[in-house]
C-alpha cells in the first residue's frame, strides 16, 4: 500500500513525513481491515511530525480522524461486517481492567493506544482498527464531513463538556481551527452565546458566519465577562488572558494535547474567585457515541479544505503556517 510515515520528527521545512510503499497490514483477532477514503489532518498530526510528540514507534504512520469501509475482519468479529462504512478516532485501545477504565473514565487508562502514534493510522490506504473503538458513521454525512468530526469533534464536544458552561451562558474560545469551529456551533445550538479570539483573519471570518457575538483578536478583551472559556490554540501565554476574561466561578478547559509553556500566573488577577483551570485527556468511546449522535441531529456543518493524498505534507504545512480555515482532509481513495 502507499503511505506516508514520520521519518525523523522536526519543522517542516525539513521534511519530516515521507511518502512510499508499505506492506498492507492484516488484521488480528479483533481487528478491522479498512480501505481508508479519506482521513482528517489534525494538529495532533503536526504535533507528531515535529517532535512536540514524540513518536512511540519508528516510522509510525499519522493520521487519526479515519473513515472508510470494512474490507475484513479478524476473528471473533460482530460489530461490524464487510462492505460496513466505519470510521477511527484517536483512543485506539484501553486496557479496560486499570482504576480508570473500571471508572468509566477509559481516557485516563493507564496503558491506552493511540491511533497514529501508538498503530499505525490514516494516512494510508489501508489500516487496521479494534472493532471495539471504531465508530459507525452517521449517513447523513459524506467521508469528507464525518472525517473532522472523528476527532476535532469528539475533543471539542469533551472540552465543551469539561468547561463547565451553564445553560445560556457565555462561551469564549481562544483559536478557531477545525475543532473550535465545529464546537462553537454546538454551543450555539445549545444556546450558549459565543466569544471568540483568533488571531486568523479567515478564521475570525468563519467565526462570524457562524453566529459569535464577537470575534476579536487572540489576546483581545472580550466586551463581557465569560461563564466558561476553551483553549483550542496551543499557545500556553493565552492562558492568562483567558482567565482574566472569565467571571467569577468560571472555567478555561485546556483541550490540547500539547501546549507551550504557561505564564506565571497572578493569584488575585488570574485564579481568585473561584476561576479554575481544566485540562482534556482524550475522550470516551461515549463521548465520540454522543457526538456523532448530536451531529447528525442538529446537522454540524464541517467547514473543510481537502488535499489530494499526495500533498500531504503540504496539509501538514498549510496547518502549521495557519493557512488553513476550518479543517483539512486528505482525499486517500
Amino acid at each position: 500500500m502507499h503511505a506516508w510515515w514520520v521519518a525523523n520528527p522536526g519543522p517542516m521545512p525539513t521534511r519530516p513525513l515521507v511518502q512510499g510503499k508499505r506492506k498492507d497490514p492484516r488484521p488480528k483477532a479483533g481487528e478491522l481491515l479498512i480501505r481508508v477514503s479519506v482521513c482528517g489532518v489534525c494538529r495532533t498530526d503536526l504535533h507528531l511530525a515535529e517532535g512536540d510528540l514524540q513518536p512511540r514507534s519508528a516510522n509510525v504512520v499519522p493520521g487519526h480522524e479515519a473513515v472508510g469501509t470494512v474490507l475484513e475482519t479478524g476473528s471473533n468479529d460482530s460489530r461490524f461486517a464487510a462492505g460496513d462504512r466505519v470510521g477511527v478516532a484517536w483512543l485506539g485501545g484501553t486496557c479496560g481492567t486499570c482504576t480508570f477504565c473500571r471508572r468509566g473514565k477509559e481516557n485516563l487508562c493507564l496503558t491506552p493506544t493511540f491511533t497514529g502514534w501508538d498503530r499505525d493510522g490514516g494516512f494510508a490506504e489501508l489500516m487496521t482498527a479494534q472493532e471495539d473503538f471504531a465508530y459507525a458513521v452517521p449517513a447523513d454525512f459524506t467521508d469528507e464531513q464525518a472525517a473532522p468530526l472523528l476527532c476535532s469533534g469528539i475533543i471539542g464536544y469533551r472540552a465543551l463538556k469539561r468547561s463547565s458552561l451553564p445553560p445560556g451562558g457565555r462561551l469564549g474560545i481562544y483559536g478557531f481551527g477545525g475543532s473550535a469551529h465545529l464546537t462553537a456551533q454546538i454551543a450555539l445550538h445549545q444556546g450558549a452565546s459565543v466569544y471568540v479570539m483568533t488571531r486568523s483573519t479567515e478564521a475570525q471570518a468563519l467565526a462570524r458566519a457562524l453566529g459569535a457575538e464577537y470575534v476579536g483578536g487572540a489576546k483581545d478583551v472580550p466586551p463581557v465577562k465569560l461563564d466558561s472559556a476553551i483553549l483550542f490554540a496551543p499557545a500556553g501565554e493565552l492562558v492568562p488572558y483567558a482567565l482574566r476574561s472569565l467571571d467569577r466561578g468560571g472555567t478555561l478547559a485546556i483541550a490540547g494535547i500539547h501546549l507551550t509553556e504557561i505564564p506565571s500566573l497572578d493569584y488575585a488577577d488570574d485564579l481568585f474567585y473561584e476561576r479554575q483551570v481544566r485540562s482534556v485527556t482524550a475522550n470516551t468511546r461515549t463521548d465520540g457515541e454522543e457526538l456523532l449522535a448530536l451531529a447528525a441531529d442538529m446537522a454540524l456543518t464541517p467547514t473543510t479544505t481537502s488535499y489530494d493524498f499526495g500533498r500531504a505534507d503540504q496539509a501538514l504545512d498549510d496547518l502549521a503556517n495557519d493557512r488553513i480555515t476550518g479543517a483539512a482532509v486528505l482525499r486517500v481513495h
